[in-house]
């Protein structure tokens, strides 16, 4: 018994991120909306977690760039981020990447500690992102 999926929605993959570690999509496009699934520091090559919160973080940005490029889209049509860290404390080195990695007007944003990741990992974000008409 399969499914089929919603009509009007598209599965984006891109083997510049690493590829789905259970039962989902990297994004789903639906209209010019593309919702980003959580993307850890992992590599996309070796799918080993990548050392430390700096180094992790950064992957976090780079995966979710590729995903969102893969879509036709870039960082810059995200609208809203959500940042996911297990220690609230590193939140600076978060605006620092984001400022490295977005430019203004950023996107929306919440950031929330939770308890642990996937994989042992220290950082996660999720976005929505939305295409430009040309």
């Amino acid at each position: 018994m399969g499914h089929k999926g919603h009509k009007g929605h598209r599965a984006i993959a891109t083997t510049a991120a690493p590829a789905a570690i259970g039962i989902y999509s990297q994004a789903i496009q639906s209209g010019d909306t593309v919702y980003l699934s959580g993307q850890i520091g992992l590599n996309p090559q070796s799918m080993t977690l990548e050392e430390g919160i700096d180094q992790q973080i950064e992957r976090v940005f780079e995966n979710l760039q590729a995903v969102a490029q893969a879509a036709g889209g870039q960082l810059a049509d995200i609208v809203k981020i959500n940042v996911y860290l297990t220690d609230l404390s590193h939140f600076g080195k978060v605006n620092d990447a984001m400022a490295r990695f977005f430019a203004p007007p950023y996107p929306a944003r919440a950031a929330v500690g939770v308890k642990e990741l996937p994989r042992g990992a220290l950082v996660e974000a999720d976005a929505i992102l939305v295409k430009r008409q040309d």
